[in-house]
């Protein structure tokens, strides 16, 4: 039995997991811009997303990579993608990012993504890899990355200088396809 507690959304009974259309574009850019007002969750800060770059690439990994977004309710409350590096010595190599919308944290919408996007990359011959950075602070996307089998591979001091001057480490993870 879960005790509801009114400071904390109710956890969704289902969330739905589809491909982005270029019609997420204004509500995938909406939730970033709020997700990049708490200092550390996203290295972009609010004024730098456009709607026009999520319209380009959701239309690009269309082809190439996987773009999904999690709702419920028929509303977005999360978006993941995985897209492929530009070089052809590093095509093997997918870079992750996923963005669980404000006021949808801890109810299993960042694991849904996380399952979702991984399945499409052991289904996808080309995905030998999949890279991403996080933020230091970020305890539990940190977590739920490691508990889907990604491991730490560096940390870049400083490099995120947050509005107040203070500076964040990268944690750069990855996962890598296991044989057979």
């Amino acid at each position: 039995m879960r005790i509801s507690d009114t400071n904390q959304p109710a956890m969704p009974e289902t969330v739905n997991i589809r491909n982005a259309t270029k019609a997420d574009a204004p509500a995938l850019c909406s939730a970033e811009r709020q997700t990049a007002t708490t200092p550390g969750l996203l290295v972009s800060r609010p004024h730098e997303f456009h709607e026009a770059a999520f319209e380009h690439k959701i239309e690009a990994l269309s082809t190439k990579g996987a773009y999904l977004v999690a709702e419920v309710d028929g509303a977005p409350v999360g978006h993941a993608l995985l897209e492929p590096l530009g070089l052809d010595s590093m095509e093997h190599v997918f870079t992750l990012t996923i963005v669980v919308h404000p006021g949808h944290l801890g109810l299993g919408i960042g694991t849904a993504l996380m399952s979702a996007l991984l399945q499409w990359a052991d289904r996808t011959p080309a995905v030998e890899k999949i890279e991403l950075r996080v933020r230091e602070t970020n305890r539990r996307a940190r977590a739920l990355y490691a508990h889907f089998g990604f491991v730490e591979e560096g940390r870049l001091e400083k490099r995120i200088r947050l509005p107040d001057g203070s500076y964040l480490a990268d944690i750069s993870m990855a996962r890598f396809r296991q044989p057979g």
